[in-house]
C-alpha cells in the first residue's frame, strides 16, 4: 500500500531527525514540510504561518503554563515534609508501613502538580532519606516512588491530559474528571502490591518504634489541610461546573502561593525560579504542540490519515484487536520519547483510526496516558528513572529493574478499563447527565 511506504520514509526521516539531536518541535516542522511538498501541492509557507498562529492563540492552552507554575511553586515549598508528617502516623500498622507514604503522597501531589517528574522529585526528596534511614528495602522503595511517581500523567490536572486535549479538540474539563476514577483504581493497585510485598518479606518491613493515639493521628493530620483545599479548590470547580480548567489553573497557582507563604517558604528566590521554571518548560510544550499541529495539518493534505484509517478499517478489526497492536506500539514508541511527544506524534494518524473503530476518544485520551505512564519507567528515555537517579546516584538499570512492577501493574490497568470502559467514561456521562 502505497501509504505504508510514505508513513514509513516519514517516520524513518523523523527517526534520524530526532537522533541527530534535532529539537522536537523543529523535527516534526521539517517532517510536515517534506511530507506537504513531495505528496501534495499546497501552499506550504502560507499553511505553515497560518497553522502556528492559529495553534498558539487556543484559550485551552492558557491552562497549560499556570497548572506547569502550580507545580514548579509546591515543587519548591515545604508541602512534601508536610505531606509526610501528616500521612505517616495513620500508616504506621498497615502492612508495608510508610512505604505507602510513596504512594499516598505521590498522589497527593498528583493532584495538584500534574508532572510525573515534578512528583517523583518533591516527594523523593523526602520520602528517600527518611525511608533509607529506617531500613526499608531498596528495592521497594526506589520501585513505589518510580511507579507511584506515574500518577501525576493522569490524575487531574495532567499536563499530558490538557496536550491531548488541544492537540484533538476535545474537552479538557471531561479528561480531568475521566482520569479520576483510573487514577484512584491505580492508587488502590498499587497500594495492594506494596501490602502482598511486606506480608511477603515479613520481618525485613522495619517497625516503627513510635506508637500514635488517635488524638495525635488526627491532629497530625492537620498539615494535610492546605493540600486537601487546595485539590478541592481545583478539581471540586471544575467537576462542579464553577470554573474552566483554565479558571481553575488560575485559582490554583493564587492558592499555591498563599500556601507556600503560610508555611514560609515563598521568598523572591523561590518565587523567580518558579516562575522560570514554568516558563521554560511551558515554552517548550507549547512548541511542540503547534509545531505537531502543522504537521497534521500537513498530513491532512496529504490525505494519509483518511487512506490509513479506511485501509485498516478493511481489515475489520475488532476494537479489542487495535487496542492490542497499539498498545504494543506504544510501549516501543515509549523506551525512546517522552510521554508529551508520544502524544503529539501519533494522534493525528491513530485518532481517526480509533474514532473509525468506534472508540470514544475520552476514553482513549485516558488509555493513551496510562500506556505513556509505562515509558516514564522505562530505559532508556525514562523520565522518573533519570529524576531518582539524580536523588540517590543508582544505576538506572537498577531502578528500572526496581519499578518493573508497577509498569506490569499499569499494563493491568490497561486491561481492566479496556474491559470495563465504564471505569473512565461514568463520571464525564454522569457529569453530562
Amino acid at each position: 500500500m502505497p501509504e505504508i511506504v510514505i508513513i514509513a520514509l516519514l517516520l524513518i526521516g523523523l527517526l534520524a531527525l530526532l537522533a541527530s539531536g534535532v529539537w522536537v518541535a523543529f523535527s516534526l516542522i521539517i517532517v510536515g514540510i517534506a511530507g506537504m511538498a513531495i505528496f501534495s501541492s499546497a501552499p506550504i509557507g502560507q499553511v505553515l504561518a497560518t497553522t502556528l498562529w492559529g495553534a498558539s492563540h487556543s484559550w485551552a492552552l492558557a491552562a497549560l503554563p499556570m497548572f506547569i507554575w502550580m507545580g514548579e511553586i509546591l515543587l519548591r515549598s515545604r508541602m512534601s515534609q508536610d505531606m509526610f508528617s501528616g500521612l505517616a502516623p495513620w500508616l504506621v500498622k498497615l502492612p508495608g508501613r510508610l512505604l505507602h507514604v510513596n504512594v499516598l503522597g505521590c498522589a497527593i501531589f498528583a493532584a495538584v502538580s500534574g508532572s510525573s517528574a515534578a512528583t517523583a522529585a518533591t516527594i523523593g526528596k523526602m520520602s528517600i532519606p527518611e525511608l533509607t534511614k529506617r531500613g526499608y528495602p531498596e528495592k521497594l522503595i526506589l520501585g513505589t516512588l518510580a511507579g507511584s511517581a506515574t500518577l501525576g500523567l493522569l490524575i487531574p490536572p495532567s499536563i499530558i491530559l490538557i496536550v491531548y486535549g488541544v492537540a484533538t479538540e476535545q474537552s479538557i474539563a471531561r479528561l480531568f474528571i475521566a482520569g479520576v476514577i483510573p487514577g484512584l483504581m491505580l492508587v488502590a493497585m498499587f497500594g495492594g502490591y506494596v501490602i502482598i510485598r511486606a506480608l511477603m518479606l515479613g520481618d525485613k518491613i522495619p517497625k516503627e518504634p513510635v506508637e500514635y493515639t488517635f488524638m495525635e493521628k488526627v491532629k497530625s493530620s492537620r498539615r494535610l489541610i492546605p493540600v486537601i483545599l487546595l485539590i478541592i479548590g481545583v478539581i471540586g470547580s471544575i467537576y462542579a461546573g464553577i470554573a474552566s480548567p483554565t479558571d481553575a489553573a488560575a485559582m490554583g497557582v493564587t492558592l499555591s502561593l498563599l500556601l507556600a507563604w503560610f508555611n514560609g517558604g515563598l521568598s523572591w528566590k523561590m518565587f523567580r525560579e518558579s516562575l522560570m521554571g514554568a516558563t521554560v518548560t511551558s515554552c517548550m510544550i507549547a512548541l511542540i504542540l503547534v509545531a505537531a499541529a502543522f504537521l497534521t495539518t500537513s498530513m491532512g493534505f496529504t490525505g494519509i490519515p483518511r487512506n490509513l484509517a479506511t485501509w485498516i478499517g478493511s481489515f475489520n478489526l475488532s476494537p479489542y484487536a487495535l487496542l492490542f497492536a497499539l498498545t504494543i506500539f506504544f510501549i516501543i514508541l515509549g523506551c525512546f520519547l517522552d510521554g508529551i511527544s508520544v502524544v503529539v506524534l501519533t494522534t493525528s494518524i491513530i485518532l481517526p483510526m480509533v474514532e473509525a473503530a468506534g472508540i470514544d476518544p475520552i476514553w482513549f485520551g485516558i488509555y493513551l496516558v496510562i500506556v505513556v505512564e509505562m515509558s516514564q519507567i522505562t530505559p532508556p528515555v525514562g523520565f522518573n528513572l533519570f529524576v531518582i537517579q539524580g536523588l540517590t546516584g543508582k544505576n538506572i538499570l537498577t531502578i528500572a529493574a526496581a519499578a518493573f512492577p508497577f509498569f506490569l501493574l499499569l499494563l493491568a490497568a490497561v486491561g481492566i478499563i479496556i474491559a470495563v470502559p465504564e471505569i473512565v467514561t461514568y463520571l464525564p456521562d454522569l457529569r453530562n447527565r
